[in-house]
């Protein structure tokens, strides 16, 4: 039976302040803005929500070259040349050539469908500006066929952004908002549960401790995410690797195992080899008889 709020899924753990600010998109049909850090789970909710409410998905996943016209439709007048040229009776009729975008599909959706807008802020500052009257009227016209195309259901539009640049006032407004914080250690533990239903506790601690300590570590290019916990811990148990390796005494002194996983960049894996090396420097003086 379809749902008309989100209550969450058994493969994905919503926060009470995030279940409450989709219920509160639907009710109001308002888009729902989320931001986040990356591989806090921000497209996966478009997909969750979908699945929880029993309907369809359509997602757009934007560029720094997509415009906001292409989410209405495109007008091939290449394909109408080169069948021009061919003798092609379709030619005749422009509506041959019409490419329906994702708002268009979403458009004429049966039932209430989940539209995902995804990484907004990668495209041109203008980019949601020349969006702002499809969503608010949910309709558009198209000039080639003097059609216009109302939606038959307002569907749910979920925006992400990862904060790479600022979105338009005019543009805000009409959201309703809502900020992932990264989670604490206890959402994490459900997280891992869900991923890994079978994960020894030891396992799940001190994996946990030492991801937390990475993330912990000034100076960090980039730290790692919910997405990266899950590979690392799925690696880990690939490897067989035992909890009681993972880390000594001070986490912090060593560069955990298979840290590729976590360190995406040289420069955060030079820096835990700096912070090693300081470590053993200190701990050689610190072992040094003043005598």
């Amino acid at each position: 039976m379809t749902q008309s709020r989100f209550t969450g899924t058994d493969s994905y753990v919503a926060t009470d302040d995030l279940t409450m600010a989709v219920n509160a998109a639907l009710t109001l049909e308002r888009p729902l803005l989320i931001k986040g850090e990356p591989g806090t789970g921000k497209t996966q909710l478009a997909e969750e929500v979908a699945k929880a409410l029993d309907t369809n998905l359509i997602q757009w996943h934007i560029k720094s070259t997509t415009k906001a016209h292409q989410g209405l439709y495109e007008y091939d007048a290449v394909s109408r040349l080169r069948d021009s040229q061919l003798g092609d009776e379709k030619v005749h009729d422009i509506a041959n050539y019409i490419v329906k975008g994702k708002l268009w599909e979403a458009f004429e959706s049966d039932k209430r469908s989940v539209l995902l807008i995804d990484e907004i802020d990668k495209a041109d500052i203008e980019f949601p500006n020349d969006l702002l009257q499809e969503l608010d009227k949910m309709e558009f016209h198209v000039y080639e066929t003097k059609q216009v195309i109302t939606a038959r259901q307002r569907p749910l539009v979920i925006i992400t952004s990862n904060n790479e640049k600022e979105l338009p006032d005019a543009f805000l407004r009409r959201c309703f908002f809502h900020y992932i914080s990264f989670p604490d250690t206890s959402t994490m533990e459900q997280i891992v549960n869900v991923h890994f239903p079978d994960l020894k506790k030891d396992m799940l601690s001190e994996a946990l401790k030492v991801f937390f300590d990475v993330r912990e570590v000034p100076g960090l290019k980039k730290k790692p995410s919910t997405s990266e916990l899950l590979d690392w811990i799925k690696l880990l148990l690939a490897e067989d690797i035992p909890a009681e390796e993972l880390h000594g005494d001070d986490p912090r002194k060593a560069i955990p195992k298979l840290h590729g996983a976590l360190l995406k960049n040289e420069q955060d894996v030079h820096l835990f080899e700096r912070l090693v090396f300081l470590n053993r420097k200190k701990s050689a003086q610190g072992n040094v008889d003043p005598r």
